[in-house]
């Protein structure tokens, strides 16, 4: 496997159909984000900064990165054991505010809830998260922490 890969991605300004940048308040902040051969995300910006809140936005998206990432991580260490996981799902959040002198996101938690096989080491499974985060690719790109809250539920213990 190659040591680079290279991801690529078109990211159109699709408010610019509803007018110009002449006001602040009233520019349209939608976009439109494709990746040849994969399904288009329509996007704006969050309701905070006047987009619109049933779009996708920057920091859905970022935070989606995280935890699916760590989820991909995960599920291939433990498919690497030889351990059964039945199904995840995580509820993550991200929390953004000044910190210094600049808005950005400055932690993250995720909070997967595993179900794993009866049969499953759970200290073992629990170490997986650990693992996850050191080996996410994603992870390792931001530069904020990431909390990790797991649960794990034994599916018929």
């Amino acid at each position: 496997m190659p040591h680079e890969h290279l991801f690529q991605s078109v990211v159109t300004w699709t408010g610019a159909a509803k007018g110009p940048t002449k006001s602040y308040e009233t520019y349209s902040r939608e976009f439109l984000v494709e990746v040849d051969g994969k399904a288009d995300i329509k996007g704006s910006a969050a309701v905070p900064f006047r987009g619109d809140g049933s779009l996708a936005n920057p920091e859905d998206l970022l935070l989606a990165s995280v935890s699916s990432c760590h989820m991909l991580s995960y599920l291939a260490i433990a498919a690497r054991a030889g351990l059964t996981v039945i199904a995840y799902v995580d509820y993550a959040t991200a929390t953004m505010k000044f910190k210094d002198g600049k808005m950005r996101i400055v932690e993250a938690t995720l909070r997967p809830v595993v179900t794993v096989a009866s049969d499953t080491d759970l200290d073992q499974i629990q170490d997986f998260h650990r693992r996850a985060n050191e080996e996410c690719f994603i992870a390792n790109s931001v530069n904020f922490p990431i909390h990790h809250e797991p649960e794990t539920i034994v599916l018929g213990g």
